[in-house]
């Protein structure tokens, strides 16, 4: 099933804010998390080893309802998941389909009715999806309109006016103007180096311009390597993973949120990042949200250009309106929905990433 941070990941964001909405409206929420990151301990979060150990929790735990929550490839072993917790006597299954761009990848074209993805997909009660695309797929799939929600995975809890950064990330913004700031993991998919060419030519106008990439992955090591090759490496910051409030504390101080990808779907961060009032750029890949500057991929001119016009407009910043919960009231209301009978409940979290 996946991640439960660290690392930081949509995703993984999603889950924890879930499980806090409801733990603090007095239901019980446990999670299991099944990677290798174990880092985090709390009351009812597990860290099963074996295929074993999950199902002997899936049997052991006191719940109503099972909010699987995919975020990677549909793997052969995620199915007979999804067909177990499906059968489960006395338990309701919701599953959040995270994978934005999985409707336009080949698996996802070939969606049928009559295909053992569609089968297990109608054994589940209800699924939300992120997008649009991704509702018509789960109907070619047959899997009836009534058992579908559209609901992005997002939430924001604002940080505190007077939050500090801490070090290093407190003196790096204390020193660079404008700055630039990427959330997300540090792999191929997310073309990072375009990020990095960039800012070599934003500085020839912007002599104290800076760049900030927070996250992890297996590209940490190269991407560290490949900074230091340019003169411009101390303008420089690769920090690492960081805890989810002092991301949004560095989305709210930075200039410009850049999120250019080779393969993307719909990514928390960049609707954090417009819920904030920030100019953000991203590639586009069919669904980015209402108000995002988007270019081409792997076109650094078009970033360029993008930065530049974002640096120059003389627009005050304004932030979206709404609570940033409201995402998450509507799935609690598609919870009490799913149980029925309206009394009280509890839920299990489950996250899938491959």
């Amino acid at each position: 099933m996946g991640a439960y941070p660290p690392p930081y990941g949509g995703v993984q964001t999603n889950i924890v804010a879930i499980r806090q909405y409801l733990l603090e409206r007095g239901i019980p929420c446990a999670v299991i998390n099944l990677t290798r990151h174990r880092e985090s301990r709390a009351e009812q979060l597990y860290h099963p080893k074996s295929a074993l150990e999950v199902m002997r929790l899936l049997i052991r735990l006191r719940y109503d309802i099972i909010h699987l929550h995919h975020g990677g490839d549909l793997t052969p072993r995620l199915l007979m998941l999804y067909f177990l917790c499906g059968v489960l006597p006395g338990k309701r299954t919701v599953l959040t389909f995270h994978s934005g761009g999985y409707p336009s990848s080949k698996a996802g074209r070939s969606a049928r009715f009559a295909t053992l993805r569609g089968l297990i997909f109608k054994r589940i009660d209800r699924i939300v999806a992120v997008n649009d695309e991704m509702i018509s797929m789960f109907r070619r799939f047959g899997v009836p309109s009534a058992r579908l929600r559209l609901i992005p995975p997002f939430t924001i809890r604002r940080p505190a006016p007077d939050w500090p950064l801490s070090d290093p990330l407190h003196g790096f913004f204390e020193s660079h103007r404008p700055l630039l700031l990427t959330v997300g993991l540090l792999e191929p998919e997310y073309d990072l180096p375009l990020q990095i060419d960039v800012l070599g030519l934003i500085r020839q106008r912007h002599p104290k311009a800076g760049l900030v990439i927070i996250g992890s992955g297996s590209l940490d090591e190269t991407l560290r390597a490949m900074v230091q090759t340019k003169p411009y490496a101390q303008h420089i910051l690769v920090c690492g993973d960081m805890p989810h409030p002092e991301t949004l504390c560095a989305i709210r101080d930075c200039d410009v949120f850049l999120r250019t990808t080779r393969y993307d779907g719909d990514a928390v961060s960049v609707r954090e990042a417009l819920h904030l009032g920030l100019p953000v750029i991203a590639t586009e890949n069919g669904m980015r949200p209402a108000g995002v500057l988007r270019i081409p991929v792997a076109d650094l001119a078009a970033l360029e250009t993008a930065i530049e016009h974002c640096l120059n407009r003389d627009v005050k910043r304004q932030s979206r309106g709404g609570s940033g919960e409201e995402n998450l009231q509507e799935v609690l209301e598609l919870y009490q929905e799913v149980h029925n009978d309206g009394t009280p409940f509890a839920a299990s979290v489950l996250e899938s990433k491959g």
